[in-house]
């Protein structure tokens, strides 16, 4: 019986982290991506006082997903990148490096 609550709550958070943010929301950490990530990251992505977050940049990389979600949701201490999980769920920032990985969207 444990093993089928394990399971189950296994499934859950998956499917709870699979979701997409609102359209709404989406647009919201688009413009926050653009904005507050930009500064550091330039605004258009490509690079400045923190790496570039382009497609071709973080594939150049190999970073695994999962880490480069955990580095925007506790940031890396010890450099200038800050945590960012007052202002974002873990699903919130893995849309975020889903949508890094595609290509930014522009708006």
């Amino acid at each position: 019986m444990r093993y089928l609550f394990f399971l189950l709550a296994l499934g859950a958070g998956v499917a709870a982290a699979a979701a997409e943010p609102a359209a709404a929301r989406q647009r919201e950490l688009v413009r926050m991506v653009r904005q507050d990530c930009g500064s550091c990251h330039g605004m258009t992505l490509n690079g400045g006082l923190g790496p570039a977050l382009t497609p071709e940049a973080l594939r150049q990389r190999d970073i695994p997903r999962e880490s480069l979600v955990a580095t925007i949701v506790g940031g890396r201490p010890g450099t200038p990148m800050p945590p960012w999980h007052r202002f974002l769920s873990e699903a919130e920032a893995d849309w975020i490096v889903g949508q890094l990985l595609e290509g930014f969207p522009q708006d």
